[in-house]
C-alpha cells in the first residue's frame, strides 16, 4: 500500500497552475498497479483531480481522514 500525502505535493497553498506538476508528482509516487491511499490536507479540487489522473493506474484507490477512515473511491482487483 502506497500512501500519498496531498499536502506534501505543494507549499503553502496548492496553485491550479501547477496542477500538472502535482499530477506528475502523485503519478511518480503511486507507481503502475499498486494500491494507493490518498491522505492529508489539501483542496478538494486538488484530491479530484489526483484520483481522476490515477485511474486507470493503480489498481485501488482510497481516501483516508481521522473523521472518516478509509473510503474506497476504486477498486479494479478482479477479485
Amino acid at each position: 500500500m502506497i500512501t500519498i500525502d496531498m499536502e506534501k505535493l505543494y507549499e503553502g497553498n496548492a496553485k491550479l497552475s501547477f496542477l500538472e506538476d502535482y499530477k506528475e508528482a502523485a503519478l511518480k509516487a503511486a507507481g503502475k498497479g499498486n494500491e494507493v491511499v490518498l491522505t492529508g490536507r489539501g483542496p478538494v479540487w486538488l484530491y479530484l483531480a489526483i484520483a481522476h489522473t490515477l485511474h486507470g493506474s493503480v489498481r485501488k484507490l482510497c481516501y483516508d481522514s481521522p473523521v472518516t477512515g478509509p473510503v474506497v473511491i476504486f477498486d479494479h482487483n478482479p477479485f
